[in-house]
């Protein structure tokens, strides 16, 4: 939990003015923060903030509102927050309360969390609309659709009290989509730290050895940092690498397999995210290599089209025809190029390399916005600002029976993914400390084991 806002107040101030100007003057806007998961009885699970919160205010405690409406010719600002509680805090930790909210964060007023649907009755009852994020507070979600259906008398004489609900989750993912110089920083920090949580996993692992002590030496590296993990991290050993999602991490990983980490951190909310894969024994196989060098040429490719200007699709587009054209000349598929990538990059490529090539990054680890408006086309156009991941992959699974590849490359699952920053000139690869050639990898596998 923050005792202060990680960011300035101005950089708030300013994230709050371009939501709001796109808001109607007789609108309230309401961001409930995310509800507290019980895990069981008296035990909760790990808290975080919802990303709406934390970018508009940098609010992280549970129990919170952040509202916004419009009084006396300007908006008007409010977190509604857990109040001091000696006896609470002295089992849960420290509270901010209500007036540390005041006195430190980026708003006009502060209310004690418990008092949000008295405060904002009268209100409400004096605006038409509201801007709610439904899913969040129960509590809220129910008082304001009960105020909107509600047909009372003095409303339909009066036409006083909110008539209609607006979502306004679109206009912050457009917001959110195009990091400031200061949330760039905060994903600088983020990727470095990943970095080198990868890094020292190669340099600690010689040999067999499991996947929960490869989680373990990077997770140990978030902690010393003070960051937490970005999403579950995927450390899966030999044909487990050709599971996506992979996230029990409990298996032995044998001498001559490959091992594939997906794993990032966040700072302060803002997310990196990185993929590497390496043979735990420090040296590919002729196999591995082939399959390698095929995924990383493509992941080349495609980090050569993040560039402002281009499409969303054109990084996916370039790191397919790279695959497709590997797949080929190795003989795994016997067709065309034209068929391998297929009308809309749904060809016989795909029974190997499954996945997209990018997702946003941000305060979420698949962060918001819109890439492909009405599911079609070749997807927006990219802006200087935006962060993205580029992550081809290839998989020969072993397990389902049905590889469709010859007998060498079953078992192997190889993905990199690297986070690049949209410029106006070069992309910026944040994460380009962690090693992925052949010969880096190699060299740091097992030189400090």
């Amino acid at each position: 939990m923050h005792s202060s806002p990680p960011f300035s107040r101005e950089e708030y101030l300013r994230r709050q003015s371009a939501l709001l100007a796109q808001i109607d003057t007789s609108t309230v806007l309401l961001v409930p923060t995310n509800p507290i998961m019980r895990r069981s009885h008296d035990v909760n699970f790990p808290y975080r903030a919802s990303s709406s919160i934390l970018y508009l205010s940098g609010w992280s405690e549970p129990n919170a509102l952040f509202a916004a409406w419009h009084d006396g010719g300007k908006w008007v600002t409010a977190l509604f927050v857990r109040d001091n509680d000696e006896a609470a805090e002295r089992w849960e930790g420290r509270r901010v309360g209500v007036q540390g909210a005041l006195d430190k964060w980026p708003i006009d007023l502060a209310f004690p969390h418990p008092s949000r649907l008295e405060v904002l009755q009268p209100i409400l009852e004096k605006r038409t609309s509201v801007a709610l994020l439904q899913g969040f507070d129960k509590d809220v979600d129910e008082f304001v659709i009960g105020m909107i259906a509600e047909k009372n008398r003095d409303k339909t004489v009066t036409g006083r009290g909110p008539s209609s609900l607006m979502d306004p989750y679109p206009i912050l993912a457009e917001l959110r989509l195009r990091k400031s110089d200061s949330e760039i920083e905060h994903m600088r920090k983020s990727a470095s730290i990943a970095s080198d949580a990868h890094l020292s996993a190669m340099k600690e692992t010689s040999g067999a050895t499991t996947e929960s002590k490869i989680q373990s030496i990077i997770e140990a590296v978030f902690t010393r940092n003070n960051s937490q993990c970005s999403y579950g991290s995927i450390v899966a050993g030999g044909d487990n690498a050709t599971i996506l999602h992979y996230h029990s991490n409990s298996e032995d990983i044998r001498d001559g397999d490959l091992v594939l980490i997906d794993a990032g951190c966040e700072v302060n909310g803002y997310a990196s995210d990185i993929t590497r894969t390496w043979p735990v024994s420090g040296k590919f196989s002729k196999s591995q290599k082939e399959i390698y060098e095929i995924v990383l040429k493509a992941q080349e490719a495609a980090i050569s089209k993040c560039r402002a200007g281009n499409s969303w699709s054109d990084p996916h587009r370039a790191a397919m025809e790279v695959i497709s054209n590997g797949l080929i000349d190795l003989g795994i598929l016997d067709c065309s190029l034209e068929v391998a990538m297929g009308e809309d990059l749904n060809g016989e490529t795909r029974r190997y390399f499954m996945h997209g090539t990018s997702h946003s990054l941000g305060l979420d680890v698949h962060d918001v916005g819109v890439t492909r408006p009405n599911g079609e086309g070749p997807g927006r156009i990219l802006e200087s600002g935006m962060i993205l991941t580029v992550e081809p992959g290839l998989y020969f699974p072993l397990w389902t029976g049905d590889g469709g590849a010859p007998e060498r490359y079953l078992g192997i699952g190889i993905r990199i993914e690297d986070d690049v920053l949209i410029t106006h000139d070069e992309p910026e690869v944040l994460t380009n400390y962690c090693p992925k050639s052949v010969e880096d990898i190699e060299a740091a596998i097992g030189s400090e084991a």
